[in-house]
């Protein structure tokens, strides 16, 4: 499948898991009412649509993230939290839960931002300025453990019983009442990280033949290195911060888009995105539309999906390896 013809199915298969989603819930609403200006319009434009147009910037944040991540690390199990700026937003989020100044509901996501900004900033204070992809992966996972320490710290130290079962709701991810307000605040967020991701397609390129081969075309690996630090930081923190945490996207995602797309890292960024973006849509639509009393989280709904993919993937290159 050629790439123009691979990224117009993806597309179609995005717009019609869009249409999917604002159909999708608890009440239905015919599409000759979602105009009306009344109840059920507010429903569509003031409920399910701001939620759908999240869930698909998430998704295609965290898929193009994950795509970046593999190819700049060169490891297929690589995936954005492994840099700890997931980890830091979360951080941030939970810090304005446990003082209560979560109170306002732009509040949160801006703690969440202001918490992978600092993610941001500690990690290339720990990696240098010398592009090593060693330095940098034990830099990540540095700044995971200290935020993971740090938000189960909170967890435990919470000042009441709502207070902790508020935190840790909010660490399973959702975009259940997600309004344009979250949109707006975290949106631009998103679609700048996503340019200056797609910015490293080259560079990315050239580092699969090793960090001398690309030094060698011109491949500045600082500045590539500042490049993924500052477009993996606005995406997954702009994420963590409208939904929680909402795992294995960006670590599913590229490995079902590269066997159509190819193997170089460039051709996989925008299907991974386009894919991402229908996949947790759909997600968040089948979550919405389950005979239960409550709605199932969709940080949950995805790691039920990713771990037995994960589990698959491993055994996989455990086979290859053999």
């Amino acid at each position: 499948m050629t790439q123009v013809r691979l990224n117009l199915s993806l597309f179609g298969l995005l717009l019609a898991a869009f249409a999917a989603s604002l159909l999708a819930g608890k009440v239905w609403v015919p599409v000759s009412e979602w105009m009306s200006h009344d109840l059920p319009s507010l429903i569509i434009l003031e409920l399910r649509l701001p939620r759908t147009v999240l869930a698909a910037a998430i998704g295609a944040a965290l898929g193009m993230s994950g795509a970046v991540m593999q190819g700049y690390l060169r490891n297929p199990l690589a995936d954005p939290g492994l840099f700890g700026v997931s980890g830091s937003a979360a951080l941030g989020a939970v810090s304005s839960l446990y003082f209560g100044y979560a109170a306002s509901a732009l509040l949160l996501p801006l703690f969440a931002l202001g918490g992978a900004a600092a993610g941001m900033a500690l990690l290339a204070l720990l990696a240098g300025r010398s592009g090593s992809l060693i330095l940098f992966t034990l830099a990540g996972m540095i700044l995971a453990s200290i935020s993971g320490s740090l938000t189960s710290l909170l967890i435990s130290l919470a000042p009441t019983p709502f207070a902790a079962s508020e935190i840790v709701t909010w660490l399973l991810g959702a975009l259940t009442d997600r309004s344009w307000a979250d949109v707006q605040l975290t949106l631009p967020a998103m679609i700048a990280g996503m340019l200056i991701l797609a910015a490293t397609a080259t560079a990315l390129d050239a580092l699969t033949l090793g960090e001398a081969a690309a030094r060698s075309l011109g491949v500045d690996t600082g500045r590539l290195q500042w490049l993924v630090v500052l477009g993996i930081g606005l995406t997954v923190g702009a994420s963590v911060a409208a939904a929680g945490i909402i795992g294995f996207v960006g670590l599913i995602v590229p490995h079902l888009v590269r066997p159509l797309a190819g193997h170089r890292p460039s051709a996989v960024l925008l299907p991974s995105a386009l894919a991402g973006a229908a996949l947790l849509t759909l997600a968040d639509s089948m979550v919405r539309v389950m005979p239960s009393t409550s709605e199932l989280r969709l940080g949950i709904a995805m790691s039920l999906l990713g771990a037995p993919f994960f589990l698959a993937l491993l055994f996989r290159m455990r086979r290859e390896l053999a």
